[in-house]
C-alpha cells in the first residue's frame, strides 16, 4: 500500500496534466460525447499499454541508446498535433453530432505512439519504482506496475472526456462553441510549438543557419 500511495503521487499527476492526449480527449468529449469518444480512449491507451510493456521488459533500453528516435518522433508528434489544432479551427460550430468528425481508434494510436512525453514518462516510472515493485511483488513487480499505469490512465483519459462534454453541454451556443473550438486547437499549438522549440533537431538546424 505504501509503495502504491507513493507511486500515485508521483504518477498522478503526469497523467492527468493537460498534455496533448488530455486536450484532443476533452475535444472529442466536447464536439462527438462520451460514447463515440471510447475508440480514441482506446487507441491511446493501447499504445500506452504496449509502451509500457517493451520499456518495462527491457526492450526500450534501444531507444535510451538512439535519442535521435526520439527527437524524430516529437518532431513528427508535434507537426501532427498542429494537423489536428487546424481540423479544430475549421470544424463549424452548428455542425450537428451526427456529422461532427470523430477521431477514432487510429487517431488514438497516432496520437500516443508520436507522444514523446508519453514515452518519457514510461521511462520515468520504471526508472524510480521497478526495484520496489520487484521487493514487493517479486516477478510480477513490472506487470503490477504496467496494470496500475493503465487503470491509471484509462480513469483520467475518461475524466478528460468527461469534462469536455460537461462544458459543451453548458451552452449549445454558436459562440461558446466557436470558442472551445479556438480554445482546444489554440492549446494543441501551444503545445506543438513548445515541442519543436525543445527539440534537439530543431536546435541543430537553427546552428546550421
Amino acid at each position: 500500500m505504501s509503495l502504491f500511495i507513493l507511486w500515485l503521487g508521483v504518477m498522478f499527476p503526469l497523467v492527468f496534466s493537460p498534455g496533448p492526449a488530455n486536450i484532443v480527449f476533452a475535444a472529442s468529449g466536447a464536439k462527438v460525447g462520451v460514447k463515440r469518444s471510447m475508440p480514441l480512449v482506446a487507441g491511446v491507451d493501447c499504445i500506452f499499454f504496449l509502451k509500457s510493456l517493451i520499456i518495462g521488459f527491457g526492450l526500450g533500453q534501444a531507444l535510451q541508446n538512439h535519442p535521435m528516435i526520439m527527437n524524430s518522433l516529437q518532431m513528427v508528434g508535434a507537426l501532427y498535433l498542429i494537423y489536428l489544432a487546424i481540423t479544430f479551427i475549421k470544424s463549424s460550430a452548428k455542425t450537428a453530432d451526427n456529422d461532427a468528425k470523430t477521431m477514432g481508434f487510429i487517431d488514438g494510436m497516432l496520437i500516443q505512439l508520436l507522444n514523446s512525453k508519453g514515452w518519457l514518462m514510461v521511462f520515468l516510472m520504471f526508472t524510480l519504482f521497478t526495484e520496489q515493485a520487484e521487493v514487493n511483488f517479486g516477478d510480477y513487480g513490472i506487470l503490477v506496475l504496467v496494470l496500475w499505469l493503465a487503470v491509471l490512465n484509462i480513469s483520467m483519459h475518461i475524466v478528460w472526456v468527461k469534462a469536455g462534454a460537461l462544458l459543451a453541454n453548458l451552452s449549445s451556443s454558436e459562440r461558446y462553441a466557436q470558442a472551445l473550438n479556438l480554445f482546444y486547437a489554440s492549446s494543441l499549438l501551444v503545445v506543438s510549438i513548445w515541442l519543436i522549440i525543445e527539440n534537439k533537431i530543431w536546435s541543430s538546424m537553427g546552428k546550421l543557419f
